[in-house]
């Protein structure tokens, strides 16, 4: 009962506009407080939160992405993947999805993506004649692609919580991104027969290759990361700190993009997000706790397996509130608060913790275009200059092939775990 009415009240407080990371840590220090529990094993449940290795990757990827926006290298590779799809009807809107794809192996956050990659996906699809609704709606859609493809931040989080291997789950979702980048181009290709999009021109051998050649070194940045955790190079976290360094050495010594003054906004940015990600989780370590210790995970599964024992109906359910969770949580947030909380009832339900992994970060990648306060929505709105109302209109038809990937990953196990088992992970 004490438990239920710790989860009550933290989420009154987010929802009366409290920070969640105050919510959490304000309500669970109350809690702990009231039992007579001493106020020692609040600090050092935050502190041993925050105490582990594979978070020191979150830094690194985020600052990673940033130099890759910050350097232009982003251009690069869109101008690729430009010259690639001229020949298509409707090709530029195929250029947003690869470019959101290849863009997905460097920063691991759809916030990044639409901040950084959107605003040039927006830009061109506007140059071009498309209107507003498809340039935004698309480019928020293909935003979500970047948490599922590695690396993914989302991804070491829900590792961290679950304590499952971090590689493991960055291969399981390699397959799963690309089909959702491949439903997206599905709708692409019936909205540009419906309203008859034009092509952008003829493909031309000799104009891909300069445009590779531009961008060779920049599409590397993801075949190092990948290859080198698949290649047991390096670990995850070891593999941020690579990405990160061949980004800053692109932009200051290959490309020249990149100034001093950019790297101390870079570095300053990247220090907010950062300290922003841990106190969250250092809050959610104290709240994981005592859903540990009162058996709240427990309790909760005996009550899903009470009104039913059909692991589908159990699958559905888990599905629609995670959806709903991620129409007003952040997605970091919610994957350390419920984590705990669903992951038990998942493998009761006899879903591997790998693929469940991925089942809740592509729901919450969802969630981040739903309103109310779906946070891709509200950045593309700003970096657009479209209205709130248009941004959403844009989006709901791109909801669709999402939420079919979404029920394919759900129901064909193999689409997460095949290559994992395949590459013996």
């Amino acid at each position: 009962m004490a438990a239920t009415l710790l989860i009550v009240g933290i989420t009154l407080m987010i929802i009366f506009g409290v920070p969640v990371a105050i919510s959490m840590a304000l309500g669970s220090a109350v809690f702990i407080l009231s039992k007579g529990i001493p106020e020692v094993v609040i600090v050092h449940q935050m502190f041993s939160g925050i105490d582990s290795f594979p978070l020191l990757a979150i830094p690194f990827f985020i600052l990673a992405g940033s130099l890759m926006n910050s350097s232009a290298i982003t251009d690069r590779i869109f101008n690729f993947a430009s010259h690639l799809f001229a020949w298509a009807r409707g090709g530029i809107c195929y250029v947003n999805i690869v470019a959101s794809v290849i863009f997905a192996g460097m920063s691991g956050a759809a916030v990044a993506d639409a901040g950084g990659l959107g605003a040039i996906e927006i830009k061109a699809m506007r140059d071009r004649g498309y209107g507003d609704r498809l340039s935004v709606g698309l480019t928020a859609a293909s935003s979500i692609i970047g948490p599922l493809i590695p690396p993914s931040l989302p991804i070491i989080i829900f590792g961290f919580v679950a304590n499952v291997s971090i590689g493991k789950l960055f291969i399981a979702g390699l397959v799963p991104g690309i089909i959702m980048a491949i439903s997206l181009a599905v709708m692409v290709r019936f909205i540009a027969a419906r309203q008859d999009l034009p092509k952008d021109g003829n493909f031309s051998f000799r104009t891909v290759g300069k445009s590779f050649n531009k961008a060779s070194l920049a599409l590397l940045t993801p075949i190092i990361i990948v290859g080198g955790i698949l290649g047991g190079i390096f670990t995850p976290t070891e593999a941020a700190v690579a990405a990160a360094a061949y980004a800053l050495i692109l932009g200051m010594f290959i490309y020249r993009s990149l100034g001093v003054s950019d790297i101390w906004k870079v570095t300053k940015e990247t220090g907010e997000m950062t300290a922003s990600i841990l106190f969250i989780v250092s809050a959610a370590s104290i709240f994981s706790w005592i859903i540990k210790t009162e058996r709240v995970a427990y309790d909760f599964s005996s009550m899903m397996f009470g009104v039913t024992d059909n692991y589908i109906v159990i699958l559905l359910l888990i599905n629609l509130l995670l959806l709903i969770i991620g129409c007003f949580l952040d997605a970091i947030a919610a994957i350390t608060i419920l984590t705990p909380i669903l992951l038990p009832v998942a493998v009761a339900a006899g879903v591997d913790p790998v693929q469940f992994g991925v089942i809740m970060v592509l729901n919450l990648m969802i969630g981040l275009l739903s309103p109310p306060l779906g946070i891709v929505l509200y950045v593309l709105s700003a970096v657009s200059g479209v209205s709130m109302k248009e941004t959403i209109r844009g989006t709901l038809p791109f909801l669709v092939p999402l939420l079919i990937t979404l029920m394919i990953v759900t129901f064909v196990p193999a689409v997460s775990l095949w290559l994992p088992e395949a590459l013996g992970f």
